[in-house]
């Protein structure tokens, strides 16, 4: 009775929207469409997906939309690794391409989840989801941008978040880390500002944020080189080990993980790496002449055998004050230690 497509919407090569996914599965859904049913898009797209591409589409087939077939769309909300909210508690966005569809859609949906947001058309869903994700992406490219700003100024910018923090109005926290990651952030806002270009106009903010943020890997890896050359050591030649490789914590998703390119540069310049992810066993590294790796175990004498470790995902299985006790060096990039003496 209802299809409910979830299909990746990837970046091209110049950062324009790949909807390949959407078109071909449309195109092999035509055949068995019948009326009454339901669809739903809940791939995060450009406002405007739903009725340019999909609804012509279904309509090329006879169908009238809102009477034979009922078409919405639905943004996905899930924040991987979050037990705190399950899905079903978190309030879900529709917009349909017609009134008869939002009733439908919002029929669908209840099943579902507690609470239904319908909102005027597809086009203000599917900027919903986006303006959820650039308000997050411009956010996060403020603080990373700050980050070395601070550090110069001889200032912990995580002191000064948390201080922040407590005015109970008025400030959301945001912290920096090593680069964006996972399937949304570093991909949907493209979405927007290649579509701006339609209407003549240019989205300066999102594509400064990032700028900003795709930036961090290649910050890391300079932070690197300059603290292992305060050791008299070159990184060539220099053990690196890389504290988790997933985009975030908790969880063992490895999309656009900013882990893999710090790993792919460091290799570029000679470095020997290792990692450990207790989430990740294996990983395949994407360039020429990479290795495949393996999670390696935390053993005392491992740990003390590397020159300098980074802590790139902060999963909270691992054990902070054994790794802090026998490591020579650790550069910190999300925040887990006070930033004095060994760590950076």
């Amino acid at each position: 009775n209802a299809i409910i497509l979830c299909i990746p919407t990837p970046l091209g090569k110049n950062r324009e929207p790949n909807l390949t996914f959407i078109k071909e599965t449309i195109q092999f859904l035509l055949p068995h469409l019948n009326k009454g049913k339901v669809i739903s898009l809940e791939s995060t797209t450009y406002p405007g997906t739903t009725e340019e591409i999909i609804k012509p589409l279904i309509e090329s087939k006879g169908f009238e939309i809102g009477k034979d077939i009922f078409l919405i769309y639905s943004p996905e909300r899930e924040d991987p690794g979050n037990i705190e909210f399950p899905l079903s508690d978190i309030p879900e966005v529709l917009g349909g391409t017609s009134k008869n569809c939002s009733i439908i859609g919002e029929v669908l949906y209840k099943t579902i989840v507690k609470q239904i947001i319908v909102v005027k058309n597809t086009k203000t869903a599917e900027m919903t989801k986006l303006i959820e994700n650039i308000h997050r992406s411009v956010n996060i490219g403020l603080v990373n941008e700050l980050k070395p700003l601070a550090e110069k100024m001889g200032i912990d910018l995580y002191e000064v978040i948390e201080a922040a923090s407590t005015k109970p109005f008025g400030f959301s926290a945001y912290y920096p880390g090593p680069g964006l990651g996972g399937h949304c952030l570093p991909i949907d806002p493209f979405y927007l500002t290649w579509k701006a270009r339609e209407f003549g106009m240019n989205t300066r903010f999102i594509e400064l944020a990032g700028e900003i943020n795709q930036s961090m890997p290649k910050y890391v890896v300079q932070k690197t080189i300059d603290v292992l050359n305060d050791s008299f050591l070159s990184v060539r030649g220099s053990k690196v080990l890389l504290l988790g490789m997933a985009y975030k914590k908790n969880i063992d998703d490895l999309r656009e993980s900013p882990s893999i390119e710090i790993f792919n540069l460091l290799h570029e310049k000679g470095a020997e790496i290792e990692y450990c992810d207790p989430y990740l066993n294996e990983i395949p590294i994407m360039r020429k002449k990479s290795p495949r790796l393996k999670s390696i175990d935390l053993s005392l004498k491992k740990l003390k055998s590397f020159d300098i470790v980074l802590l790139l995902t902060d999963h909270d299985i691992f054990d902070y004050e054994f790794i802090l006790e026998n490591s020579k060096i650790i550069i910190d990039t999300r925040g887990r230690y006070e930033s004095k003496g060994k760590i950076y």
